[in-house]
């Protein structure tokens, strides 16, 4: 689907991702989310459109009537922002990627989880979080259908959400993309799974941006004539964030 969107006269557009609220520990992540909501209290000012672009929180699943405990003052300011008028859109990452409707009922925030097309005054995005694009990170698909799975989140919703959250919350503080130091590194053009991904699209379309999360190493990237490949960092080492004002794309620190 592609979504055409035009910005108003001094308006922007931001982007920010993997802030991965709950980790490494309850009392450090309540540092981080107040920094978080300061820089959305900042841009609320001038801001017409927000994209969260996956990993919002370090885990994430809702049952039919349960949703993990936490979080309020983050989304409560994501509301505030959304009942300003601004638009927001959120990007399902592979932390989160238990969400369901919890966002779209309780926010009104479409929820997506895979890559979409947008169109902003004129230029041409292609937005993901970035999980699973692109050649090789086998060993990732093969878990990413295990947790995707019907049968397997069928068994997961049976278990009491105190047990279920205590043993995913377990199993999530001790993913690389917090304790590890494989993914601060930058691999090379030939060998970024997300460069190689976006390189191939190219082949077939022009995008302007391709914008991602995940590999929590913020840069813009020249990959062909006018388009740019975009990692947005993080929230626990970079507080980086991507701002669009119709002409140009930057990346800055909070």
């Amino acid at each position: 689907m592609n979504f055409e969107l035009s910005l108003i006269a001094n308006k922007k557009v931001y982007f920010a991702s993997d802030q991965h609220f709950g980790a490494p520990t309850t009392a450090k992540s309540k540092i981080r989310e107040e920094r978080f909501i300061r820089w959305l209290d900042f841009i609320k000012t001038d801001a017409q459109i927000l994209f969260l672009m996956g990993d919002l929180f370090d885990f994430w699943h809702e049952w039919k009537h349960v949703v993990p405990k936490g979080y309020i003052r983050v989304l409560g300011k994501i509301a505030e922002l959304k009942d300003l008028g601004i638009e927001v859109y959120f990007f399902v990452g592979n932390h989160d990627l238990w969400m369901k409707s919890y966002f779209e009922d309780e926010l009104g925030i479409p929820v997506f989880f895979e890559k979409q097309y947008f169109e902003i005054s004129g230029k041409k995005f292609l937005l993901a979080h970035g999980d699973g694009l692109g050649p090789g990170d086998k060993g990732y698909k093969r878990m990413k259908k295990l947790f995707t799975n019907p049968i397997a989140q069928w068994f997961f919703k049976w278990l009491h959400p105190d047990i279920a959250m205590r043993i995913a919350n377990y199993f999530s503080k001790k993913n690389k993309l917090i304790s590890g130091e494989e993914d601060k590194e930058f691999l090379g053009e030939d060998k970024e799974f997300l460069i190689l991904y976006s390189k191939q699209k190219l082949k077939t379309e022009h995008f302007d941006y391709f914008i991602y999360g995940h590999r929590h190493l913020p840069m813009i990237l020249n990959i062909g004539e006018n388009s740019k490949y975009i990692n947005l960092g993080d929230w626990i080492s970079h507080f980086t964030y991507g701002i669009f004002d119709g002409e140009k794309f930057e990346l800055q620190k909070f």
